[in-house]
């Protein structure tokens, strides 16, 4: 008699080591719509968060500071889609965002021409001087790409400091002729107005590079970062899609600069220098590069303190400390570089990895049952 063959049973997986499903999987997918829902509600709150913001949420500084901030966030990751993205790192990324302010202040300021055509003149012209700077920037690699965006860089900031031409107003500025604005621009009480333009720029950004990531093209790009010559082998021209992704980060760029301009009231000379460029870097590995909404957090979280920071180095609480606390903490730099370097060591990947690094942390806790 021939004995058959019993299977054994599948071995048990003790409960502690079975993830169980997680009541905010399900709700992942809509945490962009709440945030975004949470930031449209902002200007009709009146709360007051002592220590975090001077005002309530809805006064004119709070919403002048979160703009900024939003606009930030915005240009952070744009300059993504060039470093995280793609792999490229430019240290002139400045002078795009330079050419919208102070392209835009000009137009209006100088030529009298209205805001949409000022706009519109202004992201189209930047948008082409990324091109044909890409184009000669790219044929470069390496290290020596990222100094022909500095030389470049530096080409505009000289032009700029030196008022080429009369326009730009050298190192004191050019403040914006607001009488060449709609009226639902110019004046404290519409703030709101503006919160608004940066909230929705900061929407089109983070929609153009998610597409932009998730196309054909994206993935093109996310192999030149990885293994540039592996896109070569397949037959795809690297030189080009590096700048499609260099023209396109040229633009978003520039769209900054336009609502910046709006917000600030016009340009100064440290836009255009290479510590702003420096200061995006910052901002993209402190959120996490190559991430969806890293390089916003980053780049929102970096502004916020840059300003706060400063409040609270003229604050009474600090100049009452001793003078080897006080000074250190009176220089924004120092605050910002030392939280960049604590960020930096204990989370590698940035704000994004915060979830997976607290990921074994929270299932090591116990279990309700």
């Amino acid at each position: 008699m021939t004995g058959s063959v019993v299977e054994a049973p599948p071995a048990r997986v003790p409960d502690e080591l079975t993830p169980g499903p997680s009541r905010w999987h399900g709700l992942r997918p809509y945490l962009p719509l709440v945030a975004l829902a949470a930031a449209l509600a902002v200007p009709y709150s009146t709360l007051t968060l002592p220590g975090i913001f001077e005002g309530p949420l809805n006064s004119p500084g709070t919403l002048q500071l979160l703009a900024v901030c939003l606009v930030f966030g915005g240009l952070a990751a744009g300059y993504d889609l060039l470093f995280g993205r793609t792999g490229l790192l430019s240290f002139g990324h400045a002078l795009y965002f330079a050419a919208g302010v102070y392209g835009t202040d000009i137009l209006i300021t100088r030529a009298g021409l209205p805001l949409w055509q000022a706009a519109l003149l202004t992201i189209t012209g930047a948008t082409v001087l990324a091109a044909l700077l890409g184009a000669i920037a790219l044929r470069t690699v390496g290290i020596a790409f990222a100094m022909v965006t500095l030389a470049f860089a530096q080409v505009g900031a000289i032009l700029v400091a030196r008022d080429f031409g009369g326009l730009t107003g050298g190192e004191e500025g050019l403040p914006l002729d607001v009488s060449g604005l709609p009226a639902g621009l110019v004046g404290v009480t519409n703030t709101v107005n503006l919160y608004w333009l940066a909230l929705a720029y900061l929407a089109v950004v983070v929609l153009v590079v998610h597409r932009v990531s998730g196309s054909p093209t994206g993935r093109v790009l996310a192999g030149l970062r990885d293994d540039e010559r592996r896109i070569g082998v397949l037959g795809l021209d690297p030189y080009r899609f590096k700048l499609v992704a260099f023209t396109l980060a040229g633009g978003l760029a520039a769209a900054a600069g336009v609502v910046y301009c709006l917000i600030v009231g016009g340009a100064s000379p440290h836009i255009t220098s290479s510590e702003l460029t420096l200061s995006l870097l910052v901002m993209v590995v402190l959120g996490g590069p190559g991430t969806r909404w890293g390089p916003v957090l980053g780049g929102v979280l970096y502004m916020y303190l840059d300003h706060r920071l400063t409040a609270f180095g003229t604050s009474d609480a600090v100049n009452s400390l001793p003078a080897i606390l006080s000074h250190p903490l009176s220089q924004p730099l120092f605050v910002l570089g030392t939280v960049f370097i604590l960020a930096v060591y204990f989370f590698p990947g940035g704000l994004a990895s915060l979830r997976t690094r607290l990921h074994p942390l929270l299932t090591a806790l116990p279990r309700r049952r």
